[in-house]
């Protein structure tokens, strides 16, 4: 994969706020919107979900999920050229006595500072999911897949 298309999924990971997350329901596949924050090295990317919403109760259920990212779609143009990445996981809960939980909300509220509130709610979790697997497409006819180690070395060389 080339330095400008490791820069470009780095990027468009880092850029972008909000993503379809897909979990497995009871009845099947399930896709829903959430707001994420990725990590500094992209090894991670940070959830905030209620357990009140059927994607939350999915996660606890079956803990494999799935982020799409993409950049907006411009007028005019093919939305098959667009940039976007996939990133298949696991999800897992950050306990709120872990000193790596008061890093993860920090770096979540400092991202989306409106989260701050939902912080306070009981019924609120930080999940962070671990990449497994991601596909990027930059375009049309330029796919690349990588694991979590790829993803992570992206990130650093583009810092």
């Amino acid at each position: 994969m080339k330095i400008q298309e490791q820069r470009l999924m780095v990027n468009l990971i880092r850029d972008r706020r909000w993503a379809a997350l897909a979990t497995q329901g009871p009845d099947g596949p399930d896709a829903s919107w959430v707001a994420y924050v990725p990590e500094p090295d992209c090894g991670g990317f940070l959830l905030h979900l209620s357990t009140l919403s059927a994607h939350t109760r999915n996660l606890l259920a079956h803990s494999r999920a799935g982020l799409a990212i993409s950049e907006p779609e411009r007028d005019n143009e093919d939305p098959q050229t667009l940039a976007r990445a996939t990133i298949q996981g696991e999800v897992a809960i950050l306990s709120k006595d872990n000193a790596d939980y008061r890093e993860a909300t920090q770096r979540y509220q400092e991202r989306l500072p409106d989260s701050a509130p939902r912080f306070e709610f009981g019924d609120f979790l930080l999940l962070r999911l671990i990449p497994i697997r991601i596909r990027f497409i930059g375009g049309f006819a330029r796919a690349h897949t990588l694991d979590r180690a790829g993803l992570r070395a992206a990130a650093q060389r583009t810092s």
